[in-house]
């Protein structure tokens, strides 16, 4: 078996350590973006504050935004972090140079 197909394509074992921090920064960084995406949304929203609207429900909903930024990061779903892998990639040096 070759490993998982990660969502730039290449198999996660065949990636060389400075590739693979890349990915994993690229990732952070796509789930920064989408939680912001989310943190603004949210805070547009015209519902009345009430009782049952207080911190906890929006400790809840930080912790939900956060967790389906990181999963959405980790599957490619937006496509931010192929895109910066992508882009970035071409300054990592080939694999076998020092």
């Amino acid at each position: 078996m070759i490993g998982p197909i990660n969502p730039a394509g290449t198999p996660s074992a065949t990636l060389t350590p400075a590739q693979a921090e890349l990915r994993k920064a690229a990732e952070g960084f796509e789930a920064i973006m989408v939680r912001k995406m989310l943190e603004t949304a949210r805070a547009a929203s015209f519902a009345e504050e009430t009782p049952l609207t207080g911190g906890g429900l929006q400790q809840f909903q930080a912790m939900r935004d956060e967790h389906f930024a990181d999963i959405a990061a980790k599957s490619g779903a937006f496509g931010f972090a192929r895109s910066i892998e992508a882009s970035l990639a071409q300054y990592l040096p080939v694999k076998g140079d020092s």
